[in-house]
């Protein structure tokens, strides 16, 4: 592959994990990093940690990133994403803030940045068909992540899809064919008719 790295960005329920899902089951080199996640809800996809453990990591300086939200704190760990790296697999991250594209940085990782959009209702009832208990916080963060890209530059990503407009194995085979070939990537789209677009 051409990336060491694929970071998966989008609001709350934009397909992250069932984009995921279709790479993984596409090719077993393919590997979801897990984010450590202190706090409480949901456990799938992350790796739990006790707020003490996760404050000694951070002292250590094996923290690439820290961020609160829904009243957990979530953190991108080096130790975690060296075991993927040296392992020959691929790193898939997910994120959904422009700051933590600018901490990946610091990695030494060559990593492609695909941002992963549907309509707000969609997110909506995506969250609700999945039992989310706390709706209207995501919600007010899929608002955050909007006014994010807005303001993002353009070249903050190399591609951005509708998962609205598209099933997770067609995006899938969108974003493993620009892993392989950037020119398969949409160099520099147009983030606002990407967001706004019905």
């Amino acid at each position: 592959m051409t990336y060491d790295g694929l970071i998966l960005y989008g609001p709350p329920a934009s397909g992250k994990d069932a984009v995921s899902a279709a790479l993984i089951a596409s090719d077993p080199r393919y590997v979801l990093f897990e984010r450590l996640k202190a706090g409480s809800g949901r456990t799938h996809g992350y790796r739990s940690i006790t707020h003490s453990r996760l404050h000694a990591l951070d002292v250590a300086g094996l923290l690439l990133y820290v961020n609160n939200r829904y009243g957990n704190t979530y953190a991108i760990d080096r130790p975690g994403l060296d075991h993927i790296m040296t392992s020959s697999q691929v790193p898939i991250v997910h994120l959904g803030q422009v700051a933590d594209l600018k901490a990946l940085t610091g990695y030494p990782a060559k990593w492609l940045t695909v941002l992963l959009w549907c309509a707000r209702g969609t997110s909506a009832e995506r969250l609700h068909d999945r039992g989310d208990t706390d709706v209207e916080a995501r919600m007010t963060a899929w608002d955050d992540t909007c006014r994010d890209v807005l303001t993002a530059p353009p070249a903050a990503f190399a591609l951005a899809l509708r998962t609205d407009h598209m099933t997770p194995h067609e995006a899938a085979h969108r974003i493993d064919a620009a892993m392989h070939d950037p020119d398969n990537a949409l160099a520099w789209p147009d983030l606002a008719d990407i967001v706004t677009r019905p």
